[in-house]
């Protein structure tokens, strides 16, 4: 008889190295830092960035983009992250995202968060494309760089810890839009609630939802 055969489960696999930073430590640089934002896309709260210089001698395992881990584990490696590395981290406002746009808040976000640290870095690793303005430091952008850079990696579960933690904050303030579920996203609760209580002043009026719904109540 021939068993049923059960569906393998497909574990993503965790790229992130310690090869880049290693690299600069060997070059001369005394401490590198990697950056990330979250928050780019809700339509409502903060982005939030934060910057991470790993200790070579203690960096935690498991470090991946934390898009990819489950919220459990970035709280557990959040709690690693703070314990064994120097970390800081920026939150720009609703209020800043509307006057600068949601680009020009991430940015100030990343480098108020890298002028933040305890630690002068040497280099900074930045996911994405754009270079902060403003870095007392060179730079270097890695597209796709929370899944490929430990550093990144480990800032980008610190932003995502942060900012969720602020999002259920902001829940319990206003309970009626499930803040804490989505965390400000377009799901669909969310946009119901919108349409049943309108926008609180933690929604980004610029962002075409939320837009189009001060244009009808107009």
């Amino acid at each position: 008889m021939i068993g049923r055969m059960r569906p393998k489960l497909l574990i993503p696999k965790i790229v992130a190295s310690f090869s880049r930073e290693r690299a600069a430590l060997k070059a001369g640089a005394r401490f590198v830092a990697g950056v990330d934002e979250v928050g780019r896309g809700p339509l409502a709260g903060p982005v939030v960035a934060a910057a991470v210089v790993l200790d070579p001698k203690r960096v935690p395992k498991g470090l991946a983009d934390s898009k990819a881990l489950t919220r459990e584990r970035r709280e557990e490696l959040f709690i690693e992250i703070m314990a064994k590395a120097e970390v800081a981290f920026a939150a720009a406002s609703t209020d800043r995202i509307e006057k600068i746009n949601i680009r020009g808040a991430s940015l100030w976000a990343m480098t108020r968060a890298v002028a933040s640290l305890g630690v002068k870095p040497d280099l900074v690793f930045v996911d994405g494309r754009d270079t902060p303005p403003g870095l007392a430091c060179p730079a270097k952008t890695v597209i796709g760089g929370d899944a490929l850079v430990q550093s990144i990696a480990a800032a980008s579960i610190v932003a995502k810890v942060v900012r969720d933690r602020m999002m259920a904050r902001l829940g319990e303030i206003y309970p009626h839009y499930g803040f804490e579920r989505h965390m400000g996203y377009g799901t669909p609760e969310h946009l119901a609630a919108l349409q049943l209580h309108g926008p609180c002043s933690h929604h980004r009026r610029t962002f075409a939802p939320i837009a189009a719904l001060l244009a009808q109540a107009a």
